[in-house]
């Protein structure tokens, strides 16, 4: 900020720190359809409400997933594998076929066999199958060929896609519940090590288990009516395994901060500030339920203001705009000319305003400068060091009171 901060901002700060522990260090994990996740949400419903904010719970089916590891053996040599995200366990023993491209995969003769996915067609995360807001060709040819050939299993073996499945080495080639082939995978380089073993009798073992539960958005809403109102939105949600603090306990830290310096609104444009549950999630299901009982009705909303992945410790905040009124990115820009710590970054398009753009809405997405400019390499989120370490918590501050005083 330009300035010194005053009483109700080290007031802002102190609370961003604890909104920050109980998200990160309190709550044991965020991952959709677990109990952390459940208790995520009613951390988030609680502290609005005392903030005179009306809320409503949109209720879905979710599954969560646990695992207990795999091996996989051939002859005597023994490889480094994961269980994939969401996978059935298997206990399996049959030969082991390599597959580089999409053609040789829809070739082969899989039937009963373990196929091993390695090379081109492993080189990014394949997209779930029922996933509808980006789903390439490619992929949905690649998951057509495995159900379609049914194979006992499926290896593969993967390197970095940070712009898609995060920062993690290797990433899970397919993180998908809907997919009900048992899927493990493991690093590029261990690859290279099996390929030698193609056609041999390979034995994989995955202990893995689907665990039904339940999860929710919540939507905060004040002020009057429906028509252009402003929804301003951080999905809640995190991978299992990460404490997930900029991946995004940062954006609803921000959201509670707005609905402190909100609590007195009053009138129009109504105001949501919506903590979506899914986007790190193969199904998205709580943007999917909010697209469903919007039906049609995305006209209603004046402006979408995403947050997702801010407050990191290097660098400045990034706004950046899709589809903005010119008026309206003009009374933007000069509240962000108040704010040292806020510059305009550049387009993305992985975050939940483009369900919004996607529907005609305009939007703005506020993330990390540094995050941003480094998606496609960065090798943080998604893992273990996407901790409370790397927060900036004045930057949060200095979001909410930006984005609190362009709303009003």
């Amino acid at each position: 900020m330009k300035h010194s901060m005053n009483g109700e901002e080290m007031k802002l700060l102190r609370e961003s720190e604890l909104y920050m522990k109980t998200l990160c260090r309190d709550i044991p994990g965020r991952c959709v359809g677990s109990e952390g996740n459940r208790e995520a949400t009613r951390f988030f419903e609680r502290v609005v409400r005392t903030h005179n904010w009306q809320v409503e719970l949109q209720e879905f089916e979710a599954i969560d997933w646990e695992e207990q590891g795999a091996t996989l053996q051939l002859g005597e040599r023994s490889f480094e594998v994961l269980v994939g995200p969401y996978s059935l366990g298997c206990d399996v023993r049959e030969e082991l076929i390599p597959v580089s491209s999409i053609d040789e995969l829809e070739k082969a003769d899989i039937r009963g066999k373990i196929v091993f996915l390695h090379g081109d067609i492993a080189k990014e995360q394949i997209m779930p199958k029922n996933f509808i807001f980006y789903n390439p060709e490619e992929h949905k040819r690649i998951i057509a060929a495995l159900e379609k050939g049914a194979p006992l299993a499926v290896i593969g073996a993967t390197g970095r896609n940070s712009g898609v499945a995060g920062g993690v080495y290797p990433f899970p080639l397919i993180e998908d519940g809907d997919f009900d082939v048992p899927f493990a995978y493991m690093t590029d380089v261990e690859g290279e090590q099996l390929l030698r073993f193609a056609g041999r009798e390979a034995a994989l073992i995955s202990r893995s288990r689907r665990i039904p539960g339940m999860g929710w958005n919540v939507i905060a809403r004040k002020g009057t009516g429906t028509k252009d109102r402003i929804v301003v939105s951080a999905h809640i949600d995190a991978k299992k395994g990460t404490p997930g603090a900029i991946d995004n306990a940062t954006g609803v830290t921000i959201l509670i901060l707005l609905a402190e310096l909100l609590r007195s609104y009053e009138g129009e444009p109504p105001i949501e500030l919506a903590a979506f549950n899914g986007e790190d999630y193969y199904a998205v299901p709580g943007q999917m339920l909010y697209i469903e009982r919007m039906d049609g009705r995305f006209d209603e909303v004046a402006l979408n203001i995403n947050i997702d992945g801010a407050g990191y410790k290097e660098g400045r905040s990034a706004f950046s705009f899709y589809g903005l009124p010119a008026e309206m990115e003009h009374k933007v820009r000069n509240v962000m000319a108040g704010y040292d710590g806020i510059v305009e970054g550049v387009q993305w398009v992985q975050g939940d305003h483009s369900m919004f753009v996607q529907n005609g809405s305009p939007a703005i997405a506020v993330t990390s400068n540094w995050f941003s400019e480094n998606m496609d390499d960065q090798k943080v989120t998604h893992t273990p060091a996407d901790n409370l370490e790397i927060v900036d918590y004045t930057k949060l501050v200095e979001i909410a009171k930006a984005l609190s005083e362009f709303i009003l």
